[in-house]
């Protein structure tokens, strides 16, 4: 839980957070506008201020359960020329660019210019973005990696897809659950191979 953290470390985790949550959904909304769908900008959703894309209730979940959600970016598929391929483009443009951010954050740590208090919120910017994209990319429902899976499989099996979309969410708060109650992480066991990797990649931590 972040609010058990030393207060030291908030100041320099909770604007970190963020800035990589509004990130992430400016992004989908970017790739969306850029995709023939305005929806997102009509809503004021493609901008970096943070109030457009913050929910309260999801941001007092992150200080005081660990874990969050920013507010989803609204998509038109009426708008989109290729509705199932466009609709993986613009979920994959969330994880895409956390990605982006860590790399840029870890080629900084690499470079050696930075220290101290400096250094320390370069490496958690990395850490969470990393974190983040991953993530998002699991393949359930609502995550972004559910969107890109029902893409793949709609058309080879579509009552898998409709499955993990209906029952995705149960799913996932049950992992996490497990995770927060028991020492045993479902979430974790996923996601931890590929922030070693990408940390290791970036930054080589």
């Amino acid at each position: 839980m972040l609010f058990r953290l030393p207060p030291e470390v908030l100041v320099l985790l909770i604007p970190v957070l963020l800035f990589a949550l509004v990130f992430h959904e400016f992004s989908h909304a970017w790739v969306a506008n850029k995709l023939g769908d305005p929806t997102a900008r009509y809503a004021g959703r493609l901008t970096l201020n943070p109030m457009a894309h913050l929910d309260p209730i999801g941001g007092l979940m992150i200080l005081f359960v660990g874990f969050g959600w920013a507010k989803p970016v609204p998509v038109d598929i009426r708008y989109l020329s290729n509705p199932r391929v466009d609709m993986m483009k613009i979920a994959f443009a969330g994880p895409a660019s956390n990605l982006l951010l860590a790399f840029i954050a870890g080629m900084i740590l690499r470079s050696g210019y930075v220290h101290g208090t400096m250094a320390m919120m370069i490496m958690f910017f990395t850490q969470i973005n990393i974190m983040l994209a991953v993530f998002n990319m699991i393949p359930i429902a609502p995550l972004d990696g559910s969107q890109i899976f029902s893409g793949l499989l709609i058309r080879t099996n579509p009552e898998l897809v409709r499955n993990l979309q209906i029952y995705g969410p149960q799913i996932l708060m049950g992992a996490i659950l497990i995770g927060y109650f028991t020492p045993i992480s479902p979430i974790w066991w996923f996601m931890s191979p590929f922030v070693k990797f990408f940390l290791f990649l970036f930054a080589g931590l």
